[in-house]
């Protein structure tokens, strides 16, 4: 009789409903180094496949801009050097897809680290349909980075060692996990741009939108 009870807690574990302010939804997680272009390939699939772009660095960006409390802490949080907490910008992810009409979203540079992922599991109860990921080699990022130097003050090769460090620690654990669901799509980001967008079509088209 009492085994019946434990069940539901192994059903919790895996997130399959996805339903998000009444409206079920997809999201992908697109994770890449700095300078493996997946900004520009992002704004290729809002315009072909039809998917919302969230950026997570806009998003907590345009908080602190709003003057709102939230945004206050944020900025208080951001100047001292801490950590956002994960809810907090999971809470900001979770209003835009409430809010927007659309029901297909790109959520671009989040998770950062483990702990990001299992919150965003956890609070909103959504798990991603794939992530994307951009696989480019140090030496090619560095080159782009430096390539593109204009007015990005953070864009030295010391500063662009540590980000690629930083990625490399936080976000490869989330792409592991994620590989070992059998969720992650693998693209050679060194390519040239639009031979990336051939792979990055490949992967899309089942999210095509129906002429």
């Amino acid at each position: 009789m009492g085994t019946s009870v434990d069940a539901p807690a192994v059903v919790a574990e895996e997130v399959t409903d996805n339903v998000l302010g009444g409206k079920k939804v997809t999201v992908v997680f697109v994770l890449g180094g700095p300078g493996s272009g997946k900004g520009t390939q992002c704004t290729n699939i809002v315009e072909h496949f039809g998917f919302t772009h969230l950026s997570a660095g806009d998003l907590l960006r345009a908080e602190i801009k709003s003057g709102s409390e939230n945004g206050t802490m944020i900025e208080t949080m951001i100047k001292e050097g801490k950590i956002v907490p994960s809810e907090v910008t999971i809470k900001l992810l979770q209003e835009a897809m409430i809010k927007s009409e659309n029901d297909k979203f790109l959520i671009d540079g989040f998770p950062r680290n483990e702990e990001n992922r299992a919150a965003f599991e956890n609070v909103t109860k959504i798990s991603p349909a794939f992530v994307l990921f951009f696989d480019c080699t140090e030496e090619e990022m560095e080159k782009r980075l430096l390539g593109r130097n204009q007015g990005r003050v953070d864009d030295n090769i010391e500063t662009i060692r540590k980000r690629f460090k930083v990625f490399v620690e936080s976000s490869l654990p989330v792409i592991e996990y994620y590989s070992s669901k059998d969720k992650v799509k693998k693209i050679d980001a060194a390519k040239p741009i639009p031979e990336v967008f051939e792979d990055v079509t490949a992967i899309f088209a089942p999210y095509a939108p129906k002429v």
